[in-house]
């Protein structure tokens, strides 16, 4: 079954609505959230690819994607016994 970050990608999710003048981070525990990751993925306890590949196993379309994230982040790190 493809997955959104299969190569050639997915349709049916809409377009990407730019938001002009927004800010990058709707609240402060995005910014957290993204520095946790690349500080999880820099000391190795997990890759890029096998976050991509949490982000789809526990993705919810009602989240938003930095709720998505971090459930992502909790899974990967429950997995691998450090939480």
């Amino acid at each position: 079954m493809p997955r959104i970050n299969d190569v050639g990608g997915q349709d049916s999710f809409g377009p990407v609505v730019e938001e002009l003048d927004e800010p990058p981070f709707h609240a402060d525990w995005e910014a957290h959230v993204m520095a946790m990751n690349r500080a999880l993925i820099v000391r190795g306890v997990y890759n890029l690819d096998e976050f991509r590949d949490a982000v789809e196993r526990t993705m919810s379309h009602e989240s938003s994607y930095y709720e998505n994230w971090f459930r992502a982040i909790q899974t990967l790190l429950k997995e691998r016994g450090v939480v």
